[in-house]
Order: C-alpha cells, then sequence, then structure tokens
C-alpha cells in the first residue's frame, strides 16, 4: 500500500514538473532579441523576417519602418548608448563597423556576453552576404530569395542592357554638404553602380581631384553627366553647392550644365543603403546613362507580359 502511495506520488511530481516545464517552453521569447545600430541594417534584419528590440534614431528619423511607437531608442549612430542597449538584455548587437563610435564599444558588449556582427555594406555583394547571413539565422531562406536573388536578376539585366551601348559616358561623381564638396570613385554607393554600369568617372583619370574639386580639371574633362549625393541637410548641401559653382562662368559652360544632365540623386536610392531596392538603383542611374535602350528593354518587357497573359 505504501509503495502504491508512493508511486502514484512520484508519478504525480513528474506530470507537475512537465507542465511546468510545457509552460517555461510556450513563454520563452521566439527568436533573437536584436539591437540594430545602423538603420539599414535595422531594416536588412526586418526583412529577413527578423525582429528588433532597439535601434538608433536614424531608423526613426530616415526611413519608415514600421517600427512600434515605443521601440527603444539606444543614442545615435555615431554615438550609441552602451548602458542602454545592455539594459535591453539583446541576445545580438548590430553594427556598423565603418563607425569609429559603434566599434569603441564592441568590447564593451561582448564583455556584457552580447553577442556582436559587424558590417560594412558598400555594394549589392556586401549586401547579399549580410542578408545571407541573417536569413540563415532567422531560417528563412525564402525572405533571401525574394529579396536579394531576385534583386541580383534586377541588376544583372541592367549590367546587360547596359554592356549593348557602343558608347561610354564619361561622369562626375560629387558629395555635397552644407560645409564642402568632394569628387567620390566607386568606393561611393553611386560609383560602384556606374562602374557596374560601365561610366569612366573623370575623378579615376584625375585622381587629385578626390582631395581637392579643381573646378579646372572639371571643365577640362567635361563630363556628360554631373551627379551628386548630399550628405546630411539636402537643402544646405545643395545652397553651399550652388554658391560656389552656379555664379562661375566657367561651370555654366560645362557641356553636362548647358545639356540638363546635372542631377542630384535621391537619398533613399544612393545615400542610404538601398537594401532590397539595390536593383532600383542600377535601373534609376541606367535609364539616365542609356535611356533608348532602357526604353526598348522595358517595351520588350511589356510585350512578352503580354503574351504570357494571352
Amino acid at each position: 500500500m505504501i509503495q502504491k502511495m508512493l508511486f502514484c506520488f512520484l508519478s504525480l511530481c513528474l506530470v507537475l514538473c512537465g507542465c511546468g516545464q510545457e509552460e517555461a517552453a510556450s513563454s520563452a521569447p521566439e527568436g533573437e532579441r536584436v539591437v540594430s545600430l545602423y538603420g539599414s541594417y535595422a531594416e536588412a534584419w526586418l526583412l529577413a523576417g527578423g525582429q528588433l528590440v532597439g535601434v538608433t534614431k536614424d531608423a526613426l528619423e530616415e526611413r519608415d519602418l514600421g517600427l512600434p511607437e515605443d521601440i527603444a531608442v539606444v543614442g545615435s549612430v555615431k554615438e550609441p548608448n552602451a548602458e542602454a542597449i545592455i539594459a535591453l538584455e539583446p541576445t545580438l548587437v548590430l553594427l556598423n563597423s565603418d563607425i569609429n563610435g559603434q566599434m569603441d564599444i564592441k568590447g564593451t558588449l561582448e564583455k556584457a556576453g552580447i553577442s556582436c556582427l559587424g558590417f560594412q555594406v558598400d555594394s549589392f555583394a556586401d549586401y547579399d552576404n549580410m542578408m545571407r547571413e541573417f536569413t540563415q539565422r532567422t531560417g528563412r531562406g525564402d525572405l533571401y530569395e525574394e529579396n536579394v536573388t531576385q534583386v541580383a536578376g534586377q541588376i544583372e539585366e541592367a549590367k546587360v542592357t547596359a554592356a549593348l551601348s557602343s558608347a561610354v559616358p564619361e561622369v562626375l561623381l560629387m558629395r555635397a554638404f552644407s560645409t564642402g564638396i568632394k569628387a567620390k570613385t566607386d568606393d561611393e554607393l553611386a560609383g560602384a553602380i556606374l562602374k557596374d554600369l560601365n561610366a569612366i568617372n573623370i575623378a579615376d583619370e584625375h585622381p587629385s581631384m578626390l582631395e581637392d574639386l579643381s573646378l579646372e580639371a572639371i571643365i577640362e574633362a567635361d563630363p556628360d553627366f554631373i551627379f551628386i549625393t548630399t550628405m546630411g541637410d539636402e537643402g544646405k548641401a545643395l545652397e553651399y553647392l550652388d554658391g560656389l559653382v552656379a555664379g562661375n562662368p566657367a561651370w555654366q559652360e560645362l557641356t553636362a550644365v548647358k545639356e540638363g544632365r546635372t542631377l542630384v540623386l535621391p537619398k533613399d536610392l544612393f545615400h542610404y543603403k538601398p537594401n532590397n531596392r539595390w536593383g532600383e538603383s542600377y535601373e534609376y542611374l541606367g535609364k539616365i546613362l542609356y535611356p533608348t535602350l532602357f526604353e526598348n528593354r522595358q517595351k520588350q518587357a511589356s510585350a512578352a507580359s503580354a503574351v504570357d497573359a494571352s
């Protein structure tokens, strides 16, 4: 009798313990607790099917990511707050390895037992590598297909179309900000795309322009196109540019200026990392550099779609 009662008691204990374990499992948080210190990486993590518990200010100010209104803000891109990050008890922090303020706190975060992943995304290949890592962590290979593989197809189409041109456009790429202007090459997002689209950047032919933007060198090269990206306050950046060159008669005689081929590139495609819109960035510049080729390709695609629909 005593043995039977003891058996029942032990059985009841095992059932109760099992219930407790099941309840604990069901209440455990799903996935990782992730903090992103760069708005672009926050967007990429969401595109990979992840969720965020904290971001820097730029994720809210520069992008519409549909984040909860009460999401924790852990400082700015250049000055993230290590204490605020640690307080969120994240399992993973995404950093931009090109920003000193973020790398400065990496050791502190790791000492607190927090895993850190650092990325520098300057090209589509860099974005591809980052998204491969993200989607492996989230287990969402389907989102890699949607947001990387399909985008790669768009890019390849743009490159193939550009390669059909016998003309090789010469361009000047400049970055303008409120206190200065610099020529840029393929170390700039737009510069890498222009290179892939077979354009010649005159700054590659005149390396001195990278240190000192010489109007004389620009006039001598007389590029077919002038592309401008802006950093910070776009209005102030363009105001500085206008003050420097608009009143200069020699500037007004440049072919690109006279023929209306001086263009300010949209920030969402050429300053902020475009992520799943890399294909749009290639298309945008391709249509400007080779309008007839890209128009014909669009007509062919539309005709093919019509045939398929019928």
